[in-house]
């Protein structure tokens, strides 16, 4: 083959690659199944962490490296809608706080005290507790299929906290680690409602504002671990988990997120959130190799079935 066949050989190549890159980039159900995925997956990282990197130094570098990945390529546009942003400044160091550097800090103690499955299935109760969030906050009207879906993902939650056991529930003895996990869903929640009266900016540079605030805002907390002798930094395996959380589920999975509420908006994307916890419970049994038990299924299915009702329109 001669230099200029090869030349355009390489043309044509490139040429298919950037036009499926185009297509999958244009397609929202692609986008928001591969986000659902990377965040399922961000459960089963969580606890091939342990015994590999300590939580909080899982956190402080999850965001030093999406802060370094972000800001320098957002830089000209943060500059530009910097004075749209410095008003909501304590709200956006909350929402560092809260939303990143809580929730990913309690989320990855909770792995270390429960199963995968769990986290996964406890962490579909965030879109219920957005909802109560915004009657409380906002005093959004609930219909009544929504309170039936509030109540079934509350019931299918409690069944997973006291593992199938009647016994455990009326001991209230709640697993630890599942009782941690309810407190950073409902942090998340907390994060997802400030949402709504974020500043008008683009999205990509407000995400990259947030992650560099949530890279310092990590630091007192590595600091205390340093301090306290419970520190561990990455072993082989640790970075490779540290960089699967910080590279898909922290910084891709968000870009595809707001591509898919760009392309069929908020309220159908927010759907797609349902699958988090089906792919967080494949990916356990799967790779991990988590028992999945009836109590598992039967809550699965208690929280999906409860998001789908909270979700249908009213006929």
């Amino acid at each position: 083959m001669d230099l200029h066949s090869i030349f355009h050989a390489t043309v044509s190549m490139f040429s298919l690659v950037k036009r499926v890159g185009d297509l999958s980039y244009g397609n929202a159900l692609l986008m928001l199944t591969l986000t659902s995925l990377f965040w399922g997956g961000n459960t089963v990282a969580g606890r091939l962490a342990v015994g590999e990197v300590s939580p909080m130094v899982v956190v402080f570098l999850r965001w030093v490296i999406v802060a370094g990945i972000l800001v320098p390529l957002q830089w000209r546009h943060i500059c530009a809608e910097w004075p749209l942003m410095r008003p909501y400044s304590l709200r956006m160091v909350l929402m560092a706080v809260f939303g990143f550097i809580g929730f990913n800090t309690l989320f990855y103690i909770a792995a270390t005290k429960t199963t995968a499955v769990n986290l996964g299935i406890i962490q579909g109760s965030v879109p219920i507790l957005v909802l109560i969030g915004s009657l409380i906050a906002f005093g959004t009207r609930i219909r009544a299929l929504q309170v039936l879906g509030i109540l079934m993902t509350l019931v299918g939650v409690t069944l997973i906290a006291a593992q199938g056991s009647l016994d455990v529930l009326l001991a209230l003895a709640v697993n630890p680690g599942d009782g941690v996990m309810l407190i950073a869903c409902v942090l998340y929640s907390g994060y997802t409602l400030a949402l709504r009266d974020r500043p008008r900016v683009s999205p990509l540079a407000f995400f990259a504002v947030l992650s560099g605030i949530a890279a310092l805002t990590s630091l007192p907390g590595l600091a205390y671990d340093i301090a306290a002798g419970t520190v561990q930094w990455p072993s082989l395996q640790g970075w490779l988990v540290v960089l699967y959380i910080a590279l898909f589920p922290s910084c891709i999975a968000q870009i595809f997120f707001m591509r898919g509420v760009e392309l069929i908006g908020p309220a159908r994307a927010g759907i797609f959130i349902n699958l988090v916890p089906i792919f967080a419970a494949i990916l356990a049994v799967s790779i991990l190799g988590e028992p999945f038990k009836w109590y598992h299924g039967s809550a699965l299915a208690l929280v999906i079935g409860g998001i789908w009702l909270s979700e249908r329109k009213a006929g």
